[in-house]
């Protein structure tokens, strides 16, 4: 390997067909980058080789059926480098990947946006913009191959998980949670494939680090490998090597950003090159004759061939699928459609009738538990974790067994201090499919885990995250550990169901939601102290899936309407019997999911929350979001009180918080008097 620049000639010269196709993708990527006059040109056009390799002798893909389970995943985690996965996805011949969506792109209505978006076409396996995402999601999904293939053998699950990443995905944070923990369990059907062309925005790599990215991958219990990213033999040498490993690999790739042109080995490189003379220049270096987005077809044609090499493989493993025996084959097609097994709704009906009869007080988090032991035993695709909370979060049950590189079919895994790792390694499982991921920590530190949340959302994957401990009512901990601001945050995101249930029928209803979500995320926000059973009553009726409904009605004339969510519905209840005792009718309107309260047409909100009464909100965090409630979605009232924090927490036992805050029946009460 060398740092200078190499000799176009020479290597064009010693690998023409193979220079001549990785050729078509670096100025596939000038001519869109030129026509929407911004992306970035640098990455594809110093990936090309490493990609051109990998795509013809090393990755099982089948472009005709891109959603071969079996296939392999490739994650493109330098996202801004998204034409090297377009290019590469229309030269072998992805349907729906067109000359026409490569011209379209980063356009309006187009499915080639500035960075890979999940669900936009067939091809693209995760969202990769923000960067160190797709390495970390790149762990998730080979979690999910791992446990498949314990559940299901061999013959039917076998693939790997290859990643391209770059600097700056390795300067994120979330990158060491993800190799740290890729090592730990001995991923080894994970390879990455580093590009190292020690460029950034700013200029050289150097100015911000002096990371050794060999050692540090190495210290995390990964192989390594070097390797020139030129030179097509010896990277198909490295791919090999990477494939025998008993460990998950790191391919340090050399590369030169923008390749060939004016602006190789710059900072400049990195962006958009769109100046027609230095293309122009470039394209002669590559020997390039053609015009702009013209591949020729004796060229397309051998892309194509690359495209359907894998269609022989994947003929044959459908053979083996259907020689599979009729039960396993149908949970194995019913898990990767995302489908809930059909006792799903009848065992969580028994449990809320259990609770109805039973009226226990427990903290939500316990009621989690409830809900987990019974479901876990009929889900076999649940994936459980914990963020090193897993007392706290109340996430493991038994008979679930622990996920390592001891014990592949364990269905829980430990992901250590590492709430955003975990948070995007869920989303990788999602993403492969044929797994139903949950982990959890702490509701403040949804602070750490955000990013990935927000991409959760932006992909629509069902993640279900447990966050425990969800208000001041965790106690001591004190207000480093005590979300106020949260729950606002969750709910502002689009996308999403924050869950915040009053008791354990409601947290039932909330995961049966969850477990059956086709293409959200759900947060249960669960309490950490006891509260008690509410829904006393048993109903077979999700109400929760009404995201607000009437706990209780008002026996007198009704004056007053109490909207609260989780441990403070309990509050509300008491504050009802206040009232009520002073012949001031109050109803109690329970709220566990305000986004399914959206949901429902204006005629069942308004019959939940008439106009006339005054309304009073009760909610141990802040109020930010609560006025659409308390003065109507249309902004018509003018009587509406909020009771709950107006600022940070502060360390003390639970109970004296909620009356040092003043978050108490008596002044829900009392607001509800001030008003009337």
């Amino acid at each position: 390997m060398t740092d200078q620049s190499p000799d176009l000639d020479a290597l064009r010269a010693a690998h023409p067909d193979h220079w001549r196709r990785a050729a078509a993708i670096r100025t596939l990527t000038l001519d869109a980058v030129a026509a929407a006059n911004s992306g970035h040109s640098g990455m594809p056009m110093g990936m090309a080789d490493v990609a051109t390799v990998l795509w013809e002798k090393h990755l099982k893909f089948d472009a005709s059926r891109p959603e071969w389970p079996d296939r392999d995943r490739f994650v493109l985690s330098a996202g801004h480098g998204s034409m090297l996965l377009y290019s590469l996805l229309y030269l072998t011949g992805y349907p729906e990947m067109t000359l026409d969506q490569i011209r379209d792109f980063r356009q309006l209505g187009g499915i080639t946006a500035g960075h890979p978006e999940y669900r936009h076409a067939p091809g693209i396996e995760a969202t990769t913009g923000p960067l160190g995402q797709g390495i970390a999601m790149s762990v998730g999904m080979a979690i999910a191959e791992e446990v498949q293939r314990a559940r299901y053998g061999r013959k039917i699950v076998d693939h790997y998980t290859w990643v391209i990443a770059g600097d700056g995905c390795l300067m994120e944070g979330v990158s060491q949670e993800a190799i740290a923990l890729a090592g730990k369990l001995e991923l080894s059907k994970l390879i990455v494939m580093w590009d190292d062309n020690r460029i950034t925005i700013d200029g050289k790599v150097e100015l911000s680090d002096v990371t050794d990215q060999k050692q540090r991958f190495k210290a995390s219990g990964w192989d390594v490998i070097e390797v020139d990213g030129h030179d097509p033999d010896a990277i198909d040498v490295a791919l090999n090597q990477a494939k025998k490993g008993k460990k998950p690999t790191m391919i340090a790739c050399r590369t030169h950003i923008a390749l060939g042109s004016g602006a190789q080995d710059t900072a400049k490189g990195h962006g958009a090159l769109t100046d027609p003379d230095l293309i122009s220049a470039t394209k002669r270096a590559y020997g390039w004759e053609e015009a702009p987005f013209d591949i020729p077809a004796d060229l397309k044609s051998q892309w194509e061939a690359i495209g359907s090499r894998g269609a022989e493989a994947r003929a044959e493993w459908e053979t083996r699928l259907a020689e599979m025996g009729s039960g396993k084959r149908a949970d194995f097609e019913r898990a990767l459609k995302g489908e809930a097994p059909r006792r799903l709704s009848a065992t969580i009906k028994a449990l809320k009738r259990q609770i109805a009869e039973g009226q226990p007080s427990v903290a939500t988090r316990k009621s989690s538990e409830m809900v987990l032991e019974v479901v876990n035993p009929i889900m076999a695709e649940t994936i459980g974790g914990s963020a090193d909370l897993t007392g706290s979060n109340n996430t493991l049950t038994e008979g679930l067994g622990i996920f390592d590189a001891d014990n592949r079919a364990g269905r829980y895994i430990h992901y250590g201090i590492r709430e955003h790792g975990m948070a995007a390694a869920l989303n990788g499982m999602a993403l492969h499919g044929g797994v139903r991921p949950y982990g959890g920590t702490f509701f403040c530190f949804t602070d750490y885990a955000r990013p990935a949340m927000r991409l959760s959302a932006l992909m629509g994957v069902p993640v279900t995250y447990v966050m425990t401990h969800d208000s001041i009512g965790l106690g001591e901990d004190g207000p480093t550990h005590q979300p106020i601001e949260h729950l606002a945050m969750c709910r502002a995101t689009p996308n999403t169901h924050v869950f915040r249930p009053c008791d354990t029928v409601e947290t039932a209803e909330a995961w049966e939601l969850a477990l059956t979500s086709e293409r959200t995320p759900s947060i249960l926000t669960l309490t950490r102290q006891n509260v008690a059973t509410l829904r006393k009553d048993y109903t077979s009726k999700n109400l929760v899936a009404q995201g607000a409904y009437v706990l209780t009605d008002a026996t007198a004339k009704r004056m007053v309407i109490l909207m609260a969510t989780g441990s403070e519905v309990e509050i509300a209840m008491a504050a009802r019997d206040l009232l009520e005792r002073d012949g001031i009718g109050t109803r109690v309107v329970s709220m566990p999911c305000w986004e399914l309260f959206e949901e429902q047409d204006e005629k069942y909100r308004r019959k939940v929350l008439p106009a006339g009464p005054v309304r009073v909100a009760v909610e141990a965090a802040t109020r930010f979001g609560w006025d659409r409630w308390l003065y109507g979605e249309r902004g018509r009232r003018d009587k509406g009180a909020f009771v709950g924090m107006h600022g940070f927490g502060a360390s003390a036992p639970a109970e004296d918080l909620y009356k040092h805050f003043g978050i108490t029946a008596e002044a829900v009460a009392q607001a509800a008097r001030d008003m009337l």
